[in-house]
């Protein structure tokens, strides 16, 4: 289906903002909008299959891929456990050196290891160190997220946006960014947005609850839960109203009794045994569920609880948070079977902004969902190591091979230290780099499969081959055109500075991965009409698609934080929004400096 050669523009214009508005009401995830767009660009004749194969030659996407072997070997041999008893050691006994400390971790990790794994492991700490010094977590997340970001864009391989702007741009005819060619103006911006957070952040962000503070009984969140009528229980034959499971704020929300399932059963309703029970209630309520004083009666250690959920000697009950390439995510909870395939039970979900009374058996799972879950350790370990869960409370103890933690450093240290001295290309040092560490047994092959985001990479081949449409369609440059024609009167540094901006804005709602590969042709094609050096413009967007404060949606790390932080939407923007501003005018007044115009 081939359309005029003068509609080519116009019709990968409109599909670009039909996936722009794809991202932002996230009507599908990322990578599945990406695909679906190349796909109909390719029906309707704007792209053929040998430009679509061509984007697999991009060595970004697997340099990125080895790259996530390479962390994910840190992460299994306690290299990036350790940042956890760093942080302790630093932080002293108040706020602010926690705070500090935080950062300075955040900043110094993050150039080397990729950020998500080390906002992972570190928010379990930080919430931890926040709660036996009396600090609010809500002060300290936020920092975290932003820390790790600013640190990642201190060397190439810090994030995947440096490594994808370089690979976009070696494709235009640029030559390759070194190692660290971007340390010096990155670092200042980093301790500048640092010196902001360290002097600002208790004044800006609010004190909020997390899950475990309101599970103690400090809050008010809804929750639901699943009990369990066992054989021998003094409530079988009782009603709901004489078991005080409709007192308060406990609400039945299903009953299942054999293949029948009765919706908001009435108060008069007597049990039987072996009926299961879905039952809304605060978070207050939640905790007292688990104990039957709540009911009035009491069993011995030896008996049968009148109401069970998952009882035994060794259970232990353990927030887990969903990451954003679980297996579980988009998944009914009734498929994931987790009574016989785990040996465990979801006592509660919390998902933001949703209603508990959508949570039941064909409740799909998302990312960012926080998971209550009761079992043993071991049994609690394998369902987040199944299902690329991680835990925000203690519970999945997982020993390090803390053997390998001298291989895995020297393989990073030795990727990084031969790319600054050019011996071989990245791409092929991180490539031999994630062979070493999968072969010396610093991580299993099986993790390492594990360790690569595969919906980033999928979404990053699917926003090169969109590039390529808009190369060859001329929309790149007639977007570069409309831009300088937007500034036609002010000089090449306010254009660099306008470039900057836009980009920053674009981040905060889109992915930082399909900015970078987006805005990188027009920022080049913007520089060429300039008559100038597309370098510092190409730099401009290195630092700008990372550069995603404002919003919990923009950066991956942002996500994360904010549900473990139990923010609000518009704490992100009272912080974000000055660290956009600052970062704007650095970059804009550092990167003529290193790289003139």
């Amino acid at each position: 289906m081939a359309l005029p050669e003068s509609l080519h523009a116009l019709t990968v214009g409109i599909a670009l903002v039909a996936l722009f508005v794809c991202f932002v009401r996230e009507w599908l995830k990322p990578d599945v909008a990406a695909m679906s767009a190349v796909a109909l660009l390719l029906v309707l004749g704007l792209l053929d299959a040998k430009q679509v194969l061509s984007v697999f030659s991009n060595s970004a996407p697997i340099t990125i891929a080895c790259l996530f072997v390479i962390s994910g070997a840190l992460s299994k041999t306690g290299c990036v456990d350790r940042l956890g008893d760093w942080l302790g050691a630093m932080a002293g006994h108040s706020e602010r050196r926690l705070l500090l400390a935080m950062l300075a971790v955040g900043v110094l990790v993050s150039p080397f290891i990729n950020n998500t794994p080390v906002v992972m492991v570190m928010i379990p700490a930080v919430i931890a160190m926040a709660g036996r010094y009396g600090v609010a977590p809500s002060r300290l997340l936020i920092p975290l997220s932003y820390a790790t970001i600013l640190g990642g864009m201190i060397t190439l391989v810090g994030t995947s946006t440096n490594i994808l702007v370089d690979g976009v741009a070696r494709e235009m005819g640029l030559a390759p960014f070194s190692m660290f060619e971007i340390t010096a103006p990155a670092m200042i911006m980093a301790l500048i947005g640092c010196a902001f957070m360290a002097v600002f952040a208790h004044r800006l962000l609010p004190v909020r609850e997390t899950l475990t503070q309101q599970l103690s009984g400090a809050g008010d969140r809804l929750f639901m839960t699943e009990l369990f009528v066992p054989e021998g229980s003094r409530l079988a034959g009782r009603t709901l109203k004489e078991a005080r499971l409709t007192q308060g704020d406990i609400e039945v929300l299903k009953l299942f009794r054999g293949d029948e399932a009765f919706s908001a059963p009435p108060a008069h309703t007597r049990l039987v045994v072996d009926d299961r029970l879905v039952v809304h209630s605060r978070s207050q309520d939640m905790m007292t569920l688990h104990s039957t004083d709540l009911i009035g009666l009491h069993s011995r250690d030896d008996d049968p609880h009148d109401l069970e959920t998952l009882r035994r000697r060794d259970v232990v009950v353990v927030e887990t948070i969903v990451g954003q390439t679980s297996r579980y995510v988009q998944r009914p909870i009734r498929d994931l079977d987790l009574a016989a395939r785990y040996g465990i039970h979801l006592v509660a979900v919390h998902r933001r902004n949703a209603s508990i009374l959508d949570i039941g058996d064909d409740f799909q799972l998302q990312f960012g969902d926080v998971l209550l879950v009761e079992g043993s350790p071991a049994q609690i370990k394998r369902f987040c190591d199944n299902g690329d869960l991680f835990a925000l409370t203690d519970g999945k103890h997982e020993t390090p091979r803390s053997a390998k933690a001298p291989i895995a450093l020297a393989t990073i240290a030795g990727v990084m230290l031969l790319a600054a001295l050019n011996v071989m290309p990245i791409e092929a040092l991180a490539l031999i780099g994630a062979v070493v560490v999968v072969l010396t047994g610093c991580i299993r092959g099986d993790e390492a499969y594990k360790a690569i985001e595969w919906p980033i990479l999928i979404l990053i081949f699917g926003m090169l081959a969109i590039s390529i449409a808009m190369r060859e369609s001329g929309l790149a440059a007639l977007m570069a055109s409309a831009l300088v024609g937007l500034g036609s009167d002010i000089p090449p540094w306010a254009m660099l500075s306008l470039v900057i901006l836009f980009t920053s804005i674009a981040t905060e709602f889109l992915s930082n991965n399909a900015v970078a590969v987006l805005f990188t042709p027009v920022v080049i094609g913007v520089a060429q009409q300039l008559g100038v050096d597309p370098r510092p413009f190409v730099v401009g967007v290195m630092f700008a698609a990372s550069c995603s404060f404002a919003t919990p949606i923009g950066y991956q790390t942002n996500t994360l934080v904010y549900t473990a932080g139990n923010y609000r939407f518009t704490d992100f923007a009272r912080m974000g929004v000055p660290m956009n501003l600052i970062t704007w005018l650095a970059a804009s007044v550092l990167i003529p400096l290193f790289w003139p115009l």
